[in-house]
């Protein structure tokens, strides 16, 4: 505890003037100061995933529990006026409760939840008891963190008034004046502690994939997905996202329900165009489900890596058919040929003959 000495509420240099015991006489102490509270406005079951703007409400719920009245100095006052003067201190003593200059810094102790630092630390200047007021915090819960309970830090530090005195006239001697009160301040350090959760759900992870595509055709593709997690996801449907050059009709493939642990395998036709570069292709990939409140939820992205292979060089049938034709054309040439040498060899000898006559 710091004690801070101040006079009154003005803002001049006088507040910071220390006046000794005889300028001042003490009539109540009062018991009582600020109580902060801290809780999640909304709904504290966060999800895992998200970066939200977390809500914190801080209530000051202290309470006077009561007043000391105080063996003053009845002399420095005149008589008639100091039962007046002392009920005027302890209303001013009523302001122990309200605390001034609030600092509240998020922190989390916790790996998988992350508290953004341009979002800290939040600060109220003041807060009386009965009041709240709103802090605002950015945090950021891992993907991968386990469902369950946690709990966030918030340093507190802030202000109270600790003890009112009323002024004597002997404080003119040190220059005060036009000041009733001097108020002494402690400033408090707390760490509250703010309850949150991280619901359950699946979470889903590619396992296998099996086949591959080629150039100018379509081939069937089987992915396998499972739900690493706790609850089951039902009527899960499989999406994939593919661009040029590639392509499919029907991009969405039921599943059915998922549990935990539980695989599932759907099976996509997926076509590349005949000049598609051949390399490895990442498509997207989530799944569609019903929570366990009956909402439709997606998973995260997922990346399904393909194989594209070259296409086989083959001949067309219609190149095929070319072929045939030249070589029955070739073959009937030379048969024709073939057939006209050997009727030349085999003719009569008289034909021969006559032909030499008439020649």
């Amino acid at each position: 505890m710091t004690a801070l000495p101040a006079l009154g509420n003005d803002d001049d240099e006088t507040n910071f003037i220390i006046l000794d015991q005889g300028s001042t006489v003490d009539y109540y102490k009062s018991y009582g100061e600020p109580v902060i509270e801290a809780s999640v406005t909304g709904d504290p079951e966060l999800t895992r995933g998200e970066t939200i703007d977390l809500k914190v409400k801080i209530a000051n719920t202290g309470v006077i529990d009561g007043f000391k009245r105080l063996n003053a100095n009845q002399r420095l006052i005149n008589d008639s006026t100091e039962e007046t003067v002392a009920l005027a201190e302890m209303e001013e003593e009523e302001e122990a409760t309200t605390a001034k200059d609030i600092e509240a810094t998020l922190q989390s102790e916790n790996k998988y939840i992350e508290v953004e630092s341009t979002s800290n630390p939040q600060s109220v200047e003041e807060l009386e008891t009965g009041h709240t007021s709103t802090l605002s915090y950015t945090i950021k819960i891992n993907s991968d963190t386990p469902a369950g309970d946690y709990e966030l830090l918030l340093p507190v530090t802030y202000q109270y008034q600790a003890n009112v005195k009323t002024v004597t006239a002997d404080a003119i001697n040190l220059g005060v004046t036009g000041v009733e009160f001097a108020r002494v301040y402690e400033t408090k350090n707390e760490t509250l502690r703010i309850p949150i959760s991280v619901k359950s759900g699946p979470k889903f992870e590619v396992i296998n994939v099996s086949g591959s595509l080629v150039q100018g055709e379509s081939k069937l593709i089987n992915v396998t997905y499972k739900n690493t997690r706790e609850e089951v996801a039902e009527d899960a449907l499989a999406r994939i996202i593919v661009m040029s050059p590639l392509s499919t009709e029907k991009s969405i493939v039921r599943l059915g329900d998922i549990g935990p642990g539980e695989e599932k395998t759907a099976s996509f036709e997926i076509s590349a165009d005949k000049e598609a570069l051949v390399k490895n292709y990442g498509i997207n990939s989530e799944i569609k489900y019903v929570d366990e409140d009956g909402e439709t939820s997606f998973s995260e992205s997922m990346k399904v890596n393909i194989p594209l292979e070259a296409t086989e060089t083959k001949f067309s049938t219609t190149g095929i058919a070319i072929i045939l034709i030249i070589v029955i054309a070739l073959y009937q040439i030379i048969n024709v040929h073939r057939k006209r040498n050997r009727n030349e060899e085999n003719a009569p000898t008289d034909e021969k003959a006559s032909g030499d006559e008439n020649e």
